[in-house]
């Protein structure tokens, strides 16, 4: 069955409306209407299991130490500047590079002339608890309208780390608007037409590659966006 014909059967049924939080039925319920799947949606499926591992893959891992440390190893040995715009840096620094790797809103490059591309959001709400375990798993999912969050992440249990304390995150979702930081795209008609748009005026501009979830206009998990990441340095090594 094609996924939005699912959703579209899932939508109809008792025991899924039932269960689904009110936003989560509202955000599924509406894009089984639209033309283009958002493509988060893709990881939909009926679970009926005791899997507590945060995705289905069969491999499975963060790195070592985290991604902040992946990260400093990356740009160790690079000039690294933080705080200022790409157009205050362009700029200042005219010749910075030959290839230049925007991985910032598309439509914030464009200065939004446009329109501005919109997203979901989300808010986090972080508590040190003193206790060494709180929930026995890295995440828990909230479906009931009465919890005002969706889930709770307990991040000590994806690296198996032992202490004394805990950290837990609260994450509820929000509405985004300006200021707020983007997490989804929201993949209707009318946003991946404006997208489309943004993406003729970046062929003036054959010397930047634009890419990541903002520069994209698209959702990705980690190891996609890495394994994307790679595929775009190899093209632009060729080239």
């Amino acid at each position: 069955m094609k996924l939005q014909e699912k959703i579209k059967s899932w939508c109809k049924d008792e025991k899924f409306m039932s269960f689904a939080q009110e936003r989560a039925r509202k955000e599924v319920c509406e894009v089984a209407e639209n033309h283009r799947i958002d493509p988060q949606y893709e990881e939909l499926d009926e679970a009926f299991e005791y899997d507590d591992r945060y995705f289905t893959d069969q491999y499975q891992g963060i790195p070592e130490g985290g991604y902040n440390r992946l990260v400093e190893k990356l740009l160790e040995g690079s000039t690294v500047i933080t705080s200022l715009s790409y157009q205050k840096l362009i700029a200042a620094f005219p010749n910075v590079a030959g290839k230049i790797i925007y991985s910032g809103a598309i439509d914030q490059f464009f200065d939004y002339n446009l329109g501005r591309l919109e997203y979901r959001s989300l808010q986090f709400e972080e508590e040190v608890i003193e206790e060494p375990d709180f929930q026995g798993q890295a995440v828990v999912n909230y479906c009931d309208e009465e919890t005002p969050y969706t889930r709770i992440i307990e991040h000590k249990h994806f690296a198996g780390q032992q202490s004394r304390k805990t950290v837990i995150t609260r994450e509820y979702p929000e509405d985004w608007r300006p200021g707020k930081e983007p997490y989804y795209p929201i993949n209707d008609e009318r946003n991946m037409e404006l997208y489309r748009k943004y993406l003729e005026l970046a062929k003036d501009y054959p010397n930047i590659i634009f890419g990541g979830r903002l520069g994209e206009y698209r959702y990705y998990d980690m190891d996609d966006v890495i394994a994307a990441a790679l595929e775009m340095a190899r093209t632009a090594i060729k080239e």
